[in-house]
């Protein structure tokens, strides 16, 4: 007889909304808050089997590092004895954009705010911190049962947006045009049933697919879950008519970095955009989908659904992603080859087919600005004399090639400049460009980094399955090959199925292939480190799956030293101007 797990579970409400609030996701200046359309939840699963650990999804935009530390010391100082702390604790986010901003430690994800906003931060760690707590009160006896099914291929739920870029990998044997980017696309969804051990009432549900939460548009101003929000009150609803315990559904994401919920092309806004031209009605139509395969899969997992052993185990550790030396296994046998410096590139400014970026107008300038500028960054570092930084800055140049990088996150500098306040661009083409130009030398906050560099990498088993936190978004080709990576590693732990947890504790942008990057549609323009960021992450999970398969007391799982920093080192705008600064 299978032993049993002890499984606790928590709903708790953490919408937060104050009036012309920044709104995180899109990075627009004029998303703010204008209302809450639906609430905004939290489901915490504290899962215990000879060890804990507890899975926290969030509707929300994503996590960070600060935030997470924040949240465990209220979880000491409410409950000091519960075994909780950073290694045992995973922090999901399903990624809605339409929902608080402001509380990142990072400059570049703050702009729009502009500045942290410590009320946000604040709120997220009371109430994330009260998720996690109930969860662990509500430990009781339970079983856990797998279940996996595929959306029909014609279900208008998913697409791969980026298909010049999905085509360039070697894996897509027959390209796919773009009419029939919905084949494109991984529709699977991993579904877990928990029930009481011995009534085998069910207690609630958790399952994973990869679709973005943006079928509200950013032209949209309310506070909401969006479309995998919708889709857990569905689910919820259904069956909270059929069982009195009330079960708790989440939809946790999978690898969606270059998957949309969007296929109806819009004139007037030059954008894709949901099956109804009223964006709440075309995320209510997306989470319909999800919910009826999950509820499909539910039912179905009480009967058919593969019972997971009840056995626990984690490991973690932090990877300082600007500086991996990677293995020429990795690369396709280039030697020498590393990741560097975090950047945006111009296609990323420009937008998704799903939101639009900087003004077109805009970007045809920054493009001739941009290849005169790499040529003197090229030949500056060619004359520089052989020190760290002229060899760090040609690891830049050749790493991140063919980006064309507008801002240098690790050194503050904007278009090669560090002098951003003397850049040409008029200050009137987008707030935006105001707040970049004033991070001179004098206002830069050179106490922390503009966005993350030092990361979390973690993995959580549970019986036969490996959840796999990655801090970051992952495209379709990419996520296939990092779990082809890490599956005959982990086959060594009796683990049968890979799960992938994208959003996982912080963010660091995007993960696509080698030749994906190559393309620079907006994924690559968002993959921070460099055309081997993909490489980078399948190296370092490798290191740390191979750990979490030895023994506890011979695991040497030695990382990077985490990056903390004081509250007073964050940017928090400028002190001359008030909160909201935006005409609106």
């Amino acid at each position: 007889m299978n032993k049993k797990f002890n499984v606790g579970i928590s709903k708790t409400d953490v919408t937060y909304f104050r009036d012309k609030l920044g709104m995180l996701g899109y990075g627009r200046h004029f998303h703010f808050m204008n209302g809450v359309e639906t609430p905004q939840y939290a489901r915490a699963y504290a899962v215990k089997g000879e060890k804990l650990v507890v899975l926290l999804v969030v509707e929300f935009a994503f996590s960070t590092d600060y935030l997470k530390q924040n949240i465990l010391r209220y979880i000491a100082q409410k409950s000091p004895e519960m075994p909780i702390n950073n290694s045992n604790l995973m922090i999901l986010a399903q990624h809605t954009h339409s929902t608080a901003g402001g509380y990142s430690q990072h400059m570049a994800y703050n702009l729009v705010n502009p500045g942290f906003q410590e009320d946000v931060y604040l709120h997220y760690s009371e109430k994330l911190s009260d998720a996690v707590i109930a969860a662990y009160n509500n430990l009781q006896p339970a079983r856990i049962f797998q279940q996996t099914g595929e959306l029909d291929k014609h279900a208008e739920v998913c697409f791969n947006r980026s298909i010049a870029a999905y085509n360039a990998n070697p894996e897509v044997l027959e390209k796919v045009e773009f009419k029939n980017r919905h084949l494109a696309a991984d529709r699977t969804m991993k579904l877990w049933r928990i029930e009481q051990a011995d009534t085998a009432q069910p207690l609630g549900s958790v399952n994973w697919f990869g679709v973005h939460t943006t079928s509200i548009s950013n032209r949209m101003d309310k506070v909401c879950s969006d479309n995998k929000g919708y889709a857990a009150t569905f689910m919820e609803t259904h069956l909270n008519e059929i069982y009195p315990q009330e079960p708790v559904c989440a939809f946790a994401q999978d690898a969606c970095g270059d998957i949309s919920p969007n296929f109806v092309w819009d004139k007037k806004h030059q954008e894709y955009t949901g099956k109804s031209e009223d964006d709440y009605e075309s995320a209510q139509f997306n989470g319909k989908f999800q919910a009826q395969l999950a509820t499909e899969l539910f039912a179905k997992a009480a009967n058919k659904g593969e019972e997971l052993k009840a056995e626990v185990d984690y490991l973690d550790f932090y990877v300082d992603m600007t500086k991996v030396a990677i293995s020429e296994e990795y690369t396709n046998g280039k030697k020498n080859q590393s990741t560097s410096w975090a950047t945006f590139g111009l296609a990323f400014l420009e937008g998704t087919t799903d939101g639009q970026g900087m003004p077109k107008p805009l970007g045809t300038v920054l493009k001739g600005i941009f290849a005169v500028a790499h040529r003197l960054e090229k030949l500056a570092a060619s004359l520089r004399p052989k020190n760290e930084f002229s060899q760090d800055m040609l690891r830049l140049l050749e790493s991140q090639y063919p980006k064309k990088m507008f801002m240098n996150h690790s050194k503050g500098y904007v278009i090669g400049t560090d002098r951003p306040h003397d850049l040409i661009i008029p200050d009137a083409v987008d707030p935006v460009i105001k707040y970049i130009k004033r991070m001179g030398n004098k206002e830069r906050p050179i106490k922390t980094p503009w966005v993350p560099e030092i990361v979390q990498l973690q993995i959580f088993i549970i019986g036969q399955v490996a959840l796999i936190g990655i801090p970051a978004e992952i495209t379709t080709i990419a996520a296939r090959r990092l779990r082809n990576t890490l599956k005959p590693i982990l086959a060594q732990r009796g683990v049968e199925f890979i799960q992938l947890c994208p959003y996982a504790n912080g963010y660091a942008g995007y993960i696509t292939t080698p030749e994906e990057y190559q393309t620079q549609h907006y994924e690559g323009g968002h993959t921070l480190y460099g055309k081997w960021t993909l490489c980078a992450y399948q190296q370092k999970f490798a290191e740390l799956a191979q750990q979490i398969c030895l023994p506890d007391e011979m695991r040497a799982a030695q990382g990077d030293t985490p990056f903390y920093l004081n509250h007073e080192d964050i940017w928090k705008g400028f002190e001359d101007e008030t909160i909201r600064v935006f005409a609106r």
